[in-house]
C-alpha cells in the first residue's frame, strides 16, 4: 500500500483515482473546483483544500491536468503541489505535455532532491474507468520500477526510456490515433458516397487487417454521429501540434502528421473544437461541400 497525492480529478483523473482506492492505496486529491472531490471523498479519498496539503506525507505525487504550462504552475509555484514532499519521494506527471517541458521537470525535481517521471497515459475515459490505460513511462528504471505497482492500478506501464521519453511515446499514440480516425472518416464517407452501406462496411472490415479500436469506437460516433467528447478535438490539435513543431527540432519531414494537423485545425478553426475528436469527419464533410 502506498500513500499517494493525486492532482486533478477530471474526466481522466477521477477514474484513475478509483482505481488507486481500488487497489488498496491511500490517496489524498486535490482539485481547483472542490466539488469535484465529493464523489472520490466518498469513495475515500482524503479531499484537500489547500494544493501544499496533496503532497504532505505521501509517498508519490501524481499529476493529472490539461498542459505543459497548468503542470508546471500547479507543481512549482510558491506552496505549489511538490513544497511539502519529502526527499526521494515521486513526482509522476501523466498530463500530456510537450517532451522539452518533461525534461525541464525532471531536472526542477532534481534539484529539488525528487525523482520524476512522465507517464502519459491512451484509452480515453473508457481506459480510465476500466483500468486498462497504455501508460508510457520515461525515467529513470530503478524510479519505474518502485512506481509500477501504482501506475499498473491504472492500466499497463511501460517504460520507454529516460525521462520525456513517455511523451515523445504518447505523441507518436496521438499521431497514429489522429492519421487513423482521419482515414476511417473518410473511408466510411467514401463507402456511403459510393453506394455503399457504411455501416455494413465496418462490419465487414470487423477481424480484418483494417480492424482497429479506432474504427470500432470511433467509427462507431461517425456513424451514429454522437460526438459528445471523450477525447475533445481541440486535446488532438494540442498533440499533433506539439508533434509537428517537435519533428521540426528533430529535423523531421512528417507529411501525414502535418496534413491531419492542419485537418484538425481547420476542424477547431471552424467551431467544432469541443467535439470528440471523431467529429473530424464533418470537416472532411466540408471539404467535400456536403451537408453536415
Amino acid at each position: 500500500m502506498a500513500r499517494i497525492g493525486f492532482v486533478g480529478t477530471g474526466i481522466m483523473g477521477t477514474p484513475m483515482v478509483m482505481n488507486l482506492i481500488k487497489g488498496g492505496h491511500q490517496v489524498q486529491v486535490w482539485n481547483r473546483t472542490l466539488s469535484k472531490l465529493k464523489g472520490l471523498e466518498e469513495a475515500g479519498a482524503k479531499a484537500c483544500h489547500q494544493l501544499s496539503e496533496v503532497g504532505k506525507d505521501v509517498e508519490l505525487l501524481i499529476v493529472m491536468l490539461s498542459d505543459g504550462k497548468t503542470c508546471d504552475e500547479v507543481l512549482f509555484q510558491p506552496a505549489g503541489a511538490v513544497s511539502e514532499l519529502k526527499k526521494n519521494s515521486i513526482v509522476i506527471v501523466m498530463s500530456s505535455i510537450p517532451v522539452e517541458t518533461a525534461k525541464h521537470q525532471n531536472e526542477r525535481c532534481l534539484s529539488l532532491g525528487l525523482r520524476y517521471l512522465d507517464a502519459p497515459v491512451s484509452g480515453g475515459e473508457k481506459g480510465a474507468k476500466d483500468a486498462t490505460l497504455a501508460i508510457m513511462a520515461g525515467g529513470e528504471e530503478a524510479t519505474f520500477t518502485e512506481a509500477q505497482a501504482v501506475l499498473n492500478c491504472m492500466g499497463r506501464a511501460v517504460l520507454v526510456g529516460a525521462a520525456g521519453c513517455g511523451e515523445l511515446a504518447k505523441l507518436v499514440n496521438q499521431m497514429i490515433v489522429a492519421s487513423t480516425i482521419a482515414t476511417v472518416a473518410e473511408g466510411l464517407l467514401f463507402a456511403q458516397q459510393g453506394g455503399a452501406n457504411p455501416h455494413k462496411v465496418k462490419q465487414a472490415l470487423t477481424g480484418g487487417f483494417a480492424d482497429s479500436p479506432i474504427l470500432q469506437q470511433h467509427g462507431d460516433r461517425i456513424l451514429r454521429q454522437n460526438f459528445e467528447p471523450g477525447g475533445a478535438a481541440t486535446t488532438q490539435l494540442k498533440d499533433t501540434h506539439t508533434a509537428v513543431n517537435y519533428a521540426k527540432e528533430l529535423n523531421l519531414k512528417l507529411p501525414i502528421a502535418e496534413l491531419v494537423n492542419q485537418l484538425f485545425s481547420d476542424m477547431v478553426h471552424n467551431g467544432d473544437g469541443a467535439l470528440d475528436h471523431s467529429g473530424l469527419i464533418r470537416e472532411i464533410k466540408r471539404l467535400n461541400n456536403i451537408e453536415i
